[in-house]
């Protein structure tokens, strides 16, 4: 069995409650208010539907389904006590092009159950409810 190599990410405080982070050739900058850039919770929230989305464009395109584009909003609940974790969100992608409804609906799914590598390093008691639309390309 071959494994992936190590997910590497060094973090420095660069004043007040702001981390400016890097792993390989990629950079960002964590700000517990949201300003300065996205607070670790809504990364964490960013990194979940990103890997979903991601997941489903692939699997879209690798089955010749004409996605012209995708766009996913997350709403997440998080509890109102410390240490105030997610507790449910709800994911709805928005398909633009001919795409068949069936093969979007098995996109999610897939992505879900086998192959968002996030969802799956999620505690697994987070509610997670999914949706979807298509739409006709813009100027079809």
């Amino acid at each position: 069995m071959s494994f992936r190599p190590p997910v590497e990410l060094d973090l420095e405080w660069t004043g007040e409650l702001r981390f400016t982070g890097r792993s390989a050739d990629a950079t960002l900058v964590l700000d517990s208010d949201g300003k300065a850039g996205p607070s670790p919770v809504q990364t964490l929230c960013f990194a979940l539907v990103g890997c979903m989305a991601m997941d489903v464009v692939h699997i879209l395109t690798k089955g010749r389904q004409p996605v012209a584009g995708l766009r996913a909003r997350l709403s997440a609940r998080r509890a109102e006590t410390d240490p105030r974790r997610v507790l449910a969100a709800e994911l709805r992608f928005t398909v633009e092009g001919e795409v068949a409804a069936d093969k979007v609906e098995r996109a999610i799914a897939l992505s879900r159950e086998k192959y968002c590598s996030v969802w799956h390093s999620l505690r697994q008691d987070v509610d997670l409810a999914t949706s979807f639309e298509v739409r006709p390309a813009p100027g079809a």
